[in-house]
């Protein structure tokens, strides 16, 4: 089975759950961070990163002797990758989402395939747990060919827990797309059930089961809980501020380290998921 943990912002706490219920799982476990512009997972499971592969892209690059300067491959690219100045045709590679449709087009084969670097993929082991991260390359702006090289790790006889990337965007459906559960990771603040909306629309349009994790729950108000009552989401735990928690996550500790009493609660959510979702 496949958890996901999202949430519609950053700062939820997002990373803190999905930690939490690796280290919490009675049986074989892979974490997944997939938030490959900022993973920070490895700074609370601490894994030994055995292993490591360079992440490449496919891209065009025109051979001036065979083009007939057609104009077919400008035309099907919808990210301006491929330019043509009168007889004149460039490329550029940090637009082009390697979809292959110039190389289709391309009746005469004036398109050679380049490989462009993206970042890079690690794997280890976190004691008993199988770790998977990347790291985009800098200056990159698209993050989800290498997201992609991370979930291509997932391991089918092992519960794998998806740590995803903030937002709504791009990544954010690229990592809980195949997900069998899907947990949001929200706060009860404005801005907090302002991109839970957005997060819960998502799981509808692809029709994913979820349920809420409400992190310091005690500092806001009760809009988020009303709203998800309304909507019939379930609340499957809300955590309290605590400044423990906060003292233990500067200092690069899980949530369970800080305050073991809630390794039972996590224990129990992993099981209970498993039960009614578990493949």
């Amino acid at each position: 089975m496949q958890i996901a943990v999202a949430s519609g912002k950053g700062g939820t706490g997002k990373t803190t759950i999905s930690t939490s219920l690796v280290l919490c799982a009675d049986e074989p476990v892979q974490y997944l961070d997939c938030d490959v512009e900022e993973p920070n997972g490895h700074i609370f499971l601490k894994p030994d990163l055995i292993y490591s592969e360079t992440c490449s892209v496919t891209v065009p690059k025109i051979d001036e002797s065979l083009c007939t300067l057609c104009g077919e491959c400008r035309d099907i690219c919808r990210y301006n990758a491929i330019i043509q100045f009168g007889e004149n045709v460039m490329t550029f590679p940090e637009l082009c989402h390697s979809c292959l449709g110039c190389f289709r087009v391309c009746d005469e084969e004036a398109i050679m395939q380049a490989r462009r670097e993206i970042g890079v993929l690690q794997w280890g082991m976190a004691d008993t747990i199988h770790f998977v991260h990347g790291r985009v390359r800098i200056g990159e702006a698209m993050g989800v060919p290498l997201l992609k090289a991370v979930k291509k790790k997932a391991d089918s006889k092992k519960l794998v827990i998806i740590d995803a990337p903030p937002g709504t965007s791009c990544p954010f459906v690229e990592s809980i797309k195949d997900a069998n559960y899907v947990i949001l990771v929200t706060e009860p603040t404005p801005f907090g059930l302002h991109d839970l909306k957005l997060a819960a629309t998502v799981l509808k349009n692809f029709n994913l089961p979820g349920g809420v994790i409400i992190n310091r729950s005690d500092l806001g108000d009760d809009r988020v809980v009303q709203w998800c009552k309304a909507e019939s989401i379930p609340i499957l735990l809300q955590i309290p501020f605590q400044r423990s928690i906060a003292e233990g996550y500067a200092q690069g500790q899980n949530l369970v380290e800080t305050v073991p009493e809630l390794r039972d609660t996590f224990r129990d959510l992993v099981r209970n998921l498993n039960m009614t979702v578990g493949c």
